[in-house]
């Protein structure tokens, strides 16, 4: 029962410490992306509502990518804590032996890295193509953030604004349209004549996506190459045709895993899935599969590489010098991770490299860290 109660209270005290380091790296890290996105809202004219929805979307990816850092250290500064006030000796006079510490700090590998999966596999995928359907299906913009004095503006497709001045009643002033498709609907492109487009205004204002304006003329180039001006008092400018430059298709890291695999395995994939067929985009899905499947398979591994201070006593020369090593050891390890994935879809042998070698040192290491243990109990 006494056992128990220790086993119960590191795990205890190692989880609680990776979850307030997580949440400190995960708010600070959003916060920086959410500054980012704000971009959203000043460039390509979403509202506020959109903007939030889609910065809270991603807040899973980014506690993914901090999951591996977060457990060396909760773990590093657990097993530091413990030894500075003499807890595991006490742990050690009781009669509990290190390997089974060392499976506590595995067992609590074992749940980070499943939760790591199931986030990287499922949840992260799905969320983060439901912010990019928030943009796609997203009707209303905020234009009048879109259009700002003394600056040109290409946010929608083949159409660019340019604003003298605007005032503080958000009137407009000397404003020039280029609308090289036609999206804009203007007396003009109404007669069906139309290839392009460009209108100067003296004067101007926006109401109920329409774009009213004043003392001004349409020239109009058409597919005979004539051109055609129309002087105007008042005109209106329907801008429901017009499409933001925002990317509406999916990106590979929004893409499920499910779709991914059978892009990869299977001859009859998808049609959601574009250019699967390409060598290019073959590549970047073995990288973002291998990222979703092998990141998490190092996780173990730190645990059992931070293991190893439980086997060097407080008075041994230069143990606290060992402590940084093992420290940095891991770090490394989490390095050369990101470095190995980089290369997955070169090849085969690479993936497989990737994605064998935490298990193949994960095993390896707890046989040499069990031999050091039983050798130090032998020595006593």
């Amino acid at each position: 029962m006494l056992k128990n109660k220790i086993y119960k209270y590191f795990f205890n005290e190692i989880l609680k410490n990776f979850i307030i380091i997580l949440l400190t790296f995960t708010a600070i890290a959003w916060v920086v992306r959410a500054v980012n996105f704000l971009d959203l809202m000043v460039e390509d004219g979403y509202g506020s509502a959109i903007y939030f929805k889609y910065s809270v979307l991603n807040i899973t990816t980014i506690i993914s990518r901090f999951i591996p850092l977060a457990f060396l250290l909760s773990l590093t500064i657990s097993v530091i804590k413990f030894e500075r006030q003499k807890e595991l000796l006490i742990l050690w006079t009781t009669g509990l032996t290190k390997i089974k510490l060392v499976n506590i700090f595995l067992l609590i590998a074992f749940f980070i890295t499943i939760f790591q999966l199931i986030l990287s596999l499922l949840i992260n995928p799905f969320l983060l193509n439901k912010s990019r359907s928030l943009l796609s299906q997203s009707t209303s913009l905020e234009i009048n953030t879109i259009l700002r004095s003394a600056d040109f503006s290409d946010t929608f497709n083949d159409i660019t604004f340019y604003i003298d001045n605007k005032n503080n009643n958000n009137e407009l002033e000397n404003i020039f349209i280029k609308d090289e498709i036609g999206n804009l609907s203007t007396i003009i492109n109404e007669s069906g004549n139309k290839s392009n487009t460009t209108i100067i205004a003296k004067k101007g204002f926006l109401a109920n996506e329409k774009l009213i304006l004043f003392n001004g003329v349409i020239q109009s180039l058409n597919e005979k190459n004539e051109i055609k001006n129309v002087f105007f008092e008042k005109t209106e400018l329907g801008l429901s045709n017009a499409t933001t430059r925002t990317i509406k298709q999916p990106k590979i890291q929004e893409t499920s895993s499910l779709l991914l695999f059978e892009c990869i395995f299977s001859k009859k994939f998808d049609s959601s899935i574009n250019n699967c067929s390409g060598e290019d985009y073959k590549t970047n899905v073995v990288e973002t599969l291998s990222r979703r499947l092998g990141s998490p398979l190092y996780i173990p591994l730190i645990s059992i590489i931070t293991s190893f201070l439980l086997i060097y006593k407080k008075e041994k020369t230069y143990s606290f010098l060992r402590k940084y090593m093992l420290f940095i050891l891991s770090f490394v390890m989490l390095i050369l991770a990101e470095i190995l994935l980089k290369y997955t879809g070169l090849s085969p042998l690479m993936t497989l490299l990737y994605l064998m070698l935490p298990i193949t040192l994960t095993f390896m290491l707890y046989l040499y860290l069990l031999r050091k243990i039983l050798t130090e109990k032998i020595r006593k």
